[in-house]
């Protein structure tokens, strides 16, 4: 369970401001929010399944460096802090692809979703919470932790428009990401 609650913890924060919830908000304006929301679970669910599984491995195969673990992933999570702060922005040819795609909206969402996520930072913190806590509770909480991001920047989308406050989203998720970061290392330096 607290591997669940903490990566939809962290998955939700890592996914502010990121450039798969403008993707949301443009098939939104596209397709029905159903379908979007079952093409963005379904992409999401394979993406972060691989990646449990590559946080797993790494984990189990190096089992007596729990230690060492954390403080990488308390590293990894200080990289992710900036990367929120550099930004994420969704290209004109991307919104242009996502607007004029073509085929069932499921499947439209689904394929965009998962190419975009491959390397992405929520993908890589996956990777990162699954090689020290459970993978089926990361699994399922960062599948969870990322659909109700994009599903909130979809509603927010729809009433507020344009106007979200991007800085304020920005700084607030790269500092929870810094503070995880600094709680892995001094975890990890006490260990």
């Amino acid at each position: 369970m607290y591997a669940l609650l903490l990566s939809t913890a962290v998955i939700f924060v890592a996914e502010l401001g990121d450039k798969s919830q403008l993707m949301a908000m443009t098939f939104a304006a596209r397709y029905r929010v159903r379908d979007v929301l079952i093409g963005i679970t379904a992409a999401t669910a394979l993406v972060h399944l691989a990646s449990v599984g590559i946080g797993y491995f790494i984990g189990d195969a190096f089992a007596g460096y729990q230690d060492w673990i954390g403080i990488v992933a308390g590293l990894a999570f200080l990289a992710f802090a900036a990367w929120t702060l550099r930004g994420d922005e969704l290209t004109e040819d991307e919104a242009s692809k996502a607007r004029s795609a073509t085929g069932t909206a499921i499947l439209a969402v689904g394929v965009a979703f998962f190419l975009a996520e491959l390397g992405d930072k929520t993908m890589l913190a996956t990777i990162t919470l699954a090689t020290q806590e459970g993978w089926f509770g990361t699994w399922v909480g960062s599948t969870l932790g990322m659909v109700v991001a994009d599903a909130l920047a979809i509603v927010v989308g729809a009433v507020l428009g344009k106007k979200l406050p991007e800085k304020v989203i920005k700084y607030g998720a790269a500092a929870l990401f810094a503070i995880f970061g600094v709680l892995l290392i001094i975890d990890g330096v006490l260990a």
